[in-house]
C-alpha cells in the first residue's frame, strides 16, 4: 500500500511537468512561407452585402487554422438553407490554393487558383449551380479594396469558360456585431 501510495504521489508530480512540456513545445510550422499568408486578408469576421449596397445578406467568419496551414470558412447568410463553409489551403506541390466548399444543400465544389495581382482568383466546376443537372465553371475573386473591405466577385460559365457573366457579388466588411 506504502508502495502505491508513493507510485500515485510520483506521478501527480511528474506527469503535469510532462504534459505542460508537451503543450507549450508544439511543432514548428511549416506553412511560414509567403505563399501561405497570401489569403490573409479575408481573415476576419464579417457582415457581409450586395455591392454597392446596404442589403445584408450574410455574416462570415473567416479564421486562420491548424498552425496558419488553412483557412476555414463559415458562411452564414440570413436564409439558413443556404449556409456552408470551406476550408482552403496552399499546395506546394501545385503551387496554387485550394477551397474546398460544402453547403447545407449538399453541394460540393473544389475549387483551384491563386493570387493574380493583389486579388485571389479561384475556379471549379459547381454541379447543379444553374438547375439540378445543369452545372457552371465558377471563377471566384476575392480582392481587398482601400477600406479594408474584401469584395468576392463570381462569375459563372456554362460554356467551359468561353463566355462569362456575373453570378454574384459581395462586399465583407468587419462585423459590427459585439
Amino acid at each position: 500500500m506504502i508502495g502505491r501510495t508513493i507510485l500515485i504521489l510520483a506521478m501527480s508530480v511528474t506527469m503535469p511537468a510532462l504534459c505542460t512540456e508537451q503543450v507549450t513545445a508544439g511543432p514548428t510550422s511549416n506553412c511560414a512561407s509567403a505563399e501561405y499568408r497570401q489569403f490573409d486578408f479575408w481573415v476576419g469576421s464579417w457582415d457581409v452585402y450586395l455591392t454597392g449596397g446596404t442589403q445584408l445578406v450574410a455574416h462570415s467568419l473567416i479564421e486562420s487554422v491548424y498552425n496558419g496551414c488553412g483557412l476555414r470558412e463559415n458562411w452564414m447568410p440570413l436564409k439558413v438553407e443556404n449556409s456552408g463553409g470551406s476550408l482552403n489551403n496552399y499546395v506546394v506541390a501545385e503551387k496554387a490554393w485550394r477551397q474546398t466548399w460544402i453547403d447545407s444543400s449538399g453541394a460540393r465544389v473544389d475549387f483551384k487558383g491563386g493570387l493574380i495581382g493583389k486579388a485571389m482568383v479561384l475556379e471549379g466546376y459547381w454541379q447543379d449551380f444553374v438547375a439540378p443537372g445543369k452545372g457552371a465553371l465558377i471563377r471566384m475573386t476575392y480582392s481587398l479594396a482601400s477600406d479594408h473591405s474584401v469584395r468576392q466577385f463570381g462569375e459563372a460559365s456554362e460554356d467551359n469558360g468561353k463566355s462569362w457573366h456575373s453570378s454574384f457579388d459581395f462586399t465583407y466588411r468587419p462585423t459590427k456585431r459585439s
